[in-house]
């Protein structure tokens, strides 16, 4: 089970961390490039990140829903604060499917015709959904830290 809980652990940090980079450190960092140099980079940046947030949904779920039923016995048994981080979790991923089919695949075909005036647009909507996970994801991170303690 310790593998399971380091596996869970390390795939929330990943994600919750490039957020908090991306829209901390990144955005701020590229602000003053220029428009084809800013949404370019951000292109290559989204194509890395998103392949890490996939991977990390997959091992959040594996891990988290596994750790349900081998630790609690399944779902009647659980803490709130499981529940919580749950529930907080899907909103989470909902939030990337969109994000990802929406916004990035918008932004991405934007980016590569060089129509850089309706990426900047695709760029903001990302941005407005990176942030809102960002904060739900730190929720969570407080949950999970927590929790068991309430």
């Amino acid at each position: 089970m310790s593998a399971a809980h380091a596996l869970h652990v390390l795939a929330a940090v990943l994600w919750v961390g490039g957020m908090f980079f991306a829209y901390m450190i990144l955005r701020p960092s590229a602000g003053p490039l220029e428009p084809p140099d800013r949404l370019s980079l951000w292109a290559r940046v989204f194509q890395r990140f998103f392949g890490w947030v996939w991977g990390s949904i997959l091992v959040l779920l594996v891990s988290g829903y596994g750790m349900i039923h081998l630790e609690f016995g399944g779902f009647a048994h659980l803490p709130i604060y499981i529940n919580v981080m749950q529930g907080l979790g899907w909103i989470m991923v909902l939030m990337f499917l969109h994000l990802f089919f929406a916004p990035w695949k918008r932004f991405r075909r934007l980016v590569a015709a060089g129509d850089f005036p309706a990426a900047k647009d695709q760029l903001e909507q990302i941005r407005m959904i990176v942030k809102i996970n960002l904060g739900i994801g730190l929720v969570v991170v407080l949950v999970a830290g927590s929790g068991r303690y309430w």
